[in-house]
């Protein structure tokens, strides 16, 4: 097998020299703009691993990756024109640099190509690969609406916010382990085994990033810790402080996520300071613990030899060393 940085350099070469600018320019080169960012190709390297964990040749999945690949990032270009971001990956978003109907369209586009790339894949294949990714498609625009209602309510249950982030985020790693296992063909419970631990990784994963937002170090994370509280996001850490937390202290909280004052960094301190003080922050870190600990436990029940498995293991803990 190879390894991580190895599977990222041949995805990154084989998508060089699929997607290509063509006419018309301004639809096709949106697509190449984004694409050739980068980003962690956490996905696509999934799931070319998980092909090779089950007896296959990963460059049978290179079409499948790059489906997933370019269906991460369609979904990533329509967030920033409903977020009206300006900024991805440290340049300008696409519908910044072409203008909103062109990021629509371009955004659109994207989508039919990954739909187009099962194409490459013959009968049971072909099929079971464009019905998951069909259902994840759609699970991935359910979570995404859950996440804008949740913006307007403030009775936003903790089961809700699990439900909405397995969906807008979980459920495309998931579909990305279990597309390898079907183009190694892998059995039923194989399949769904290696989906499940690909979701349970990624809500640990999700809420590790709703953590680290607060309270990750910026050199490390990447980011400017603060934009969800900035943003009045309803995080996990939110909502269970406001579980957790007395009377006079909810309704301080609920205050802060009303107001957006043009200096924000009382507000995020004074935010923090709740999370920390009602014990949100400990009970996010031992949410992340849970589901990473149930990710795990359904990899050593899939029915393959141990060191098949350590390639997973390693990866699932080299996502969750970020700085909690």
């Amino acid at each position: 097998m190879l390894s991580i940085s190895e599977y990222r350099e041949v995805f990154s070469e084989y998508l060089e020299n699929k997607i290509k600018v063509r006419e018309p320019k301004n639809l096709y080169e949106p697509m190449v703009y984004i694409l050739s960012q980068g980003g962690k190709r956490l996905r696509p390297v999934l799931l070319l691993m998980a092909t090779e964990i089950f007896n296959a040749d990963y460059r049978k999945a290179l079409d499948a990756a790059l489906a997933i690949e370019i269906f991460h990032n369609f979904s990533l270009v329509h967030d920033d024109i409903m977020d009206d971001a300006p900024i991805r990956r440290g340049q300008l978003t696409v519908h910044e640099k072409w203008g909103i109907n062109t990021g629509i369209l371009s955004g659109d586009a994207m989508l039919i190509n990954a739909y187009q790339l099962f194409e490459n894949y013959d009968g049971k294949i072909f099929k079971e690969l464009a019905k998951l990714f069909s259902k994840t498609a759609t699970q991935v625009c359910e979570g995404q609406q859950y996440d804008i209602d949740f913006e307007a309510r403030e009775d936003v249950s903790i089961e809700e916010y699990i439900k909405m982030i397995e969906y807008k985020t979980a459920v495309l790693v998931g579909a990305s382990l279990q597309m390898g296992a079907i183009v190694a063909e892998e059995s039923p419970e194989c399949k769904e085994a290696i989906y499940q631990y690909g979701c349970y990784l990624g809500i640990a994963f999700q809420l590790q990033d709703d953590y680290l937002d607060a309270f990750g170090d910026p050199e490390s994370f990447g980011k400017q810790p603060g934009g969800d509280i900035i943003e009045n996001k309803k995080t996990f850490l939110y909502l269970k402080a406001l579980e957790s937390s007395g009377k006079s202290e909810g309704e301080q909280l609920k205050h802060l996520y009303s107001i957006n004052p043009n200096e924000s960094s009382g507000k995020i301190e004074a935010v923090k300071t709740i999370f920390q003080s009602s014990g949100a922050a400990e009970l996010t870190r031992q949410e992340i613990q849970k589901y990473t600990e149930k990710a795990f436990e359904v990899l050593e029940g899939i029915k393959i030899p141990e060191e098949k498995k350590e390639p997973l293991r390693k990866f699932g803990e080299s996502l969750m060393e970020r700085q909690v």
